[in-house]
């Protein structure tokens, strides 16, 4: 037995009785899937939220230097600094591939204003449309009280127009389950040309609903990732509204 291993089973221990406002499991690749199933979390809304901010690295120097020629940074936690520099013009958008029993499938996301609908096929709901990194983020609903319905879904994170890439910013894709821990995946991979991500997969698998980190980064866009997946729909070029902030 390695030195970790019986540290690293009292950790899965922890998750398995934890509670979402004090443990998280992140999915790695060694540790890539779940059972909402096992962990009593197969039913109600499933939460699922984008947040990003801007790496340090990319406004001016390091940390050092930068509290050197900005002292009261200091006192601001690292979220609201985080967040205010993702003003800069960051735009990640959040969406979800869906394929449900009956056979139909589709696209919640906010680019055509596709944002689904919770109570009713595909089950799946996108609360809105985050343009500017905000504290809160993008926020996708999932209605599990129906995931007898509900075949397979693919949560993906893609780069909006002409915005920096995912290696200057940390996005982070949190599951928010109705029963025990929160669920992280980091999309910290440097993938300086990549333009969309599938992040993970939500299925059901042998009367289970399982979610299996994906975190595959592809240099196109929703198109792409069907083919990677199969989804077998049809794409056109999309535009958004403009916004004033």
């Amino acid at each position: 037995m390695g030195l970790f291993d019986g540290l690293r089973r009292g950790r899965e221990a922890q998750f398995d009785s934890g509670d979402a406002s004090t443990n998280a499991i992140e999915l790695t690749k060694r540790r890539a899937q779940i059972s909402l199933t096992k962990q009593g979390a197969a039913t109600g809304h499933l939460r699922v939220n984008l947040s990003w901010r801007m790496r340090t690295s990319d406004f001016g120097g390091s940390q050092r230097e930068s509290l050197l020629r900005h002292p009261f940074r200091a006192l601001k936690p690292p979220e609201v600094v985080g967040h205010s520099q993702s003003m800069v013009n960051v735009d990640l958008d959040l969406g979800c591939l869906y394929e449900l029993q009956d056979g139909s499938k589709g696209v919640v996301q906010p680019l055509g204003g596709y944002f689904g609908d919770t109570n009713a096929a595909p089950y799946v709901k996108l609360s809105g449309d985050d343009r500017f990194g905000s504290a809160s983020g993008e926020t996708m609903y999932i209605n599990l009280d129906h995931r007898d319905s509900i075949k397979r879904l693919l949560v993906f994170v893609y780069i909006y127009d002409q915005t920096p890439a995912f290696d200057r910013a940390h996005a982070i894709v949190t599951l928010y389950p109705s029963n025990g821990p929160r669920i992280e995946i980091h999309l910290d991979e440097r993938q300086p040309q990549a333009r969309s991500c599938a992040v993970v997969m939500i299925e059901k698998v042998k009367n289970e609903i399982v979610v299996r980190r994906e975190a595959k980064f592809v240099y196109g866009f929703q198109a792409e990732l069907d083919r990677l997946y199969g989804w077998g729909l049809q794409w056109g070029r999309g535009y958004k509204t403009k916004v004033d902030r």
